[in-house]
């Protein structure tokens, strides 16, 4: 065996008990040895993508990332939470009535008149639309408007179709405005937004293409190293789990932001410019200008023609444009079971004769595609469970989005040129995100401040207590505690707003939610070993 050994690469590390069962076998022990030392050397398999092309992909996905990072994680983080509006808007007014999916044809038809004779005693009964309960839904509301004086109403019926209270949830609403349009005029924030989906969508692309082993170390989790192996492992890690989820969102994002712009291009492609006739075309008959009085649409002759040929659809909404004039037009939707849209929408004129359907549920592919981008958007196609999928597949994408920034600021300090002001600024920035979503919560329940403005004050706040604190570890540690305070503080303001046992079950799970979320910030914190920097 000593022979054996001498013979062998100085390399082999085999134990000789391996050796001697070789030699057992029959086979020399010096033919394993070099069999061995030619596998080890031949050539590495080489990627199909070459070095050239990734170190372009990897510049081309820092600058997209870093020219986006800011709006990208904003709009995630706020998308979020806007998943589950239906149930914050419980939460924020626990007293309103829940309704349950299946609304009979009387109910419908009182709520539409009841509706009208409110939006007519506040004169503003030009456009109603009423919006029953659903997978993603459980209230039973009533919205109207006049577009030439401006005046609107909000409100929430019970099951026999009475409207019983306005509509009060401003800290819903503020959080699915800053998602949708950023709070910026309602076409240049969806335009905005749309471009961030698409900035969104770029980055994912180029960051696969630019780690050609992502897929091959998805489970390579290198928490002993440094700062900014862990960084990036983390990033890379949430970025493949969940990649068929983000690739989702951020298509359906883009194309929902973008739509007026495609309607626009549609329409000079192929209508000679006329936006309206592709408007129409997409969204369905316009209607026509004539106020002369006309009766209200009778909505339940609509539901039974719907139903000759979809036995089982129930109601979902209902807009009445220019109710009540002979220029009238009435959207009705109506939901199938087995189809991802929210609903189908059917196209009726003021004296009930059918025009036509959206196609939304079994028309053509993109009629389809169409009536799947909201829900697949929103996840607000499976109930409950599959909110909370998006809930943390969202707030994974929210920490890719803020994460890739922390590594580029990482590895300058790595390199010797750190920027301790941008790594205050950037973890301020993070943080103060569900600071304000807590602040403004907070807010809407114990003052009725407007969220729009103690959102951007706690952002101010955040920038400045940043300025004045010693470096980002101290940054994230004390905004981060400011959160978890301030969610306790929402939910102890609840409290004491609708009681500890509200009437909406909903609102005590939200609340134990909060609590919960605020526990796994907050406690960490005062572990006696130190957390990572933030």
């Amino acid at each position: 065996m000593d022979a054996v050994r001498r013979q062998a690469p100085a390399g082999d590390r085999r134990p000789a008990g391996r050796q001697r069962h070789q030699l057992w076998r029959g086979i020399p022990a010096r033919a394993v040895f070099v069999m061995d030392t030619r596998a080890n050397t031949q050539p590495a398999r080489r990627s199909f993508l070459s070095p050239a092309f990734v170190r372009e992909m990897l510049a081309g996905h820092s600058a997209l990332g870093l020219a986006f990072a800011a709006l990208i994680y904003i709009v995630c983080l706020s998308g979020t939470v806007a998943v589950f509006t239906n149930e914050l808007q419980r939460w924020e007014q626990p007293d309103a009535p829940v309704v349950a999916p299946g609304l009979s044809i009387d109910t419908i038809t009182a709520v539409v008149a009841n509706g009208h004779e409110k939006a007519k005693a506040e004169g503003a009964a030009h456009d109603l639309f009423v919006i029953g309960p659903s997978g993603s839904s459980s209230r039973l509301a009533v919205y109207f408007h006049d577009d030439a004086s401006g005046v609107e109403g909000a409100w929430l019926a019970n099951t026999r179709g009475e409207l019983v209270t306005p509509i009060a949830a401003p800290w819903s609403e503020f959080v699915a405005e800053l998602h949708t349009a950023l709070h910026l005029p309602r076409t240049w924030g969806l335009l905005l937004v749309g471009l961030v989906g698409v900035a969104l969508l770029s980055s994912l692309i180029s960051g696969v293409l630019s780690h050609p082993r992502i897929f091959k170390d998805a489970f390579a989790l290198r928490w002993g190293g440094s700062r900014r192996l862990r960084e990036a492992d983390l990033h890379n890690r949430l970025a493949v789990w969940g990649l068929p989820f983000h690739i989702a969102v951020s298509l359906t994002g883009a194309l929902i932001g973008l739509s007026t712009l495609i309607v626009g291009v549609l329409a000079l492609a192929a209508y000679d410019g006329n936006s309206e006739k592709a408007f129409s075309t997409i969204l369905g008959p316009m209607p026509q200008a004539d106020d002369t009085p006309a009766p209200v649409p009778d909505i339940a002759m609509m539901i039974r023609h719907v139903r000759t040929g979809s036995p089982d659809a129930e109601f979902v909404t209902a807009n009445l444009q220019h109710v009540a004039t002979a220029g009238q037009v009435v959207h009705l939707g109506m939901k199938t079971q087995g189809h991802l849209a929210l609903s189908n929408v059917y196209y009726f004129d003021g004296a009930g004769q059918p025009l036509g359907d959206g196609g939304l549920e079994t028309g053509s592919v993109g009629q389809q595609i169409l009536g799947a981008l909201q829900p697949v958007h929103f996840g607000w196609f499976g109930g409950l469970p599959v909110k909370l999928a998006y809930g943390v597949l969202g707030l994974a994408l929210s920490v890719i989005a803020y994460n890739g920034v922390t590594i580029w600021l990482v590895r300058r300090r790595d390199k010797g040129r750190a920027q301790p002001g941008w790594e205050k600024a950037w973890s301020a920035l993070g943080w103060s995100q569900p600071l304000a979503f807590a602040a403004t919560a907070l807010a809407s329940l114990v003052a009725a401040a407007p969220p729009l403005s103690i959102y951007a004050g706690t952002m101010v706040a955040a920038l400045a207590y940043a300025r004045l604190a010693g470096d980002a570890s101290r940054v994230g540690r004390g905004l981060r505690l400011a959160t978890a305070l301030a969610m306790l503080a929402a939910v102890a303001a609840h409290g004491v707003v609708w009681g500890i046992r509200p009437a909406d079950p909903m609102a005590l799970g939200v609340n134990a939610a909060l609590v919960a979320i605020a526990l796994i910030l907050a406690l960490p914190l005062f572990r006696k070993a130190p957390v990572a920097p933030d």
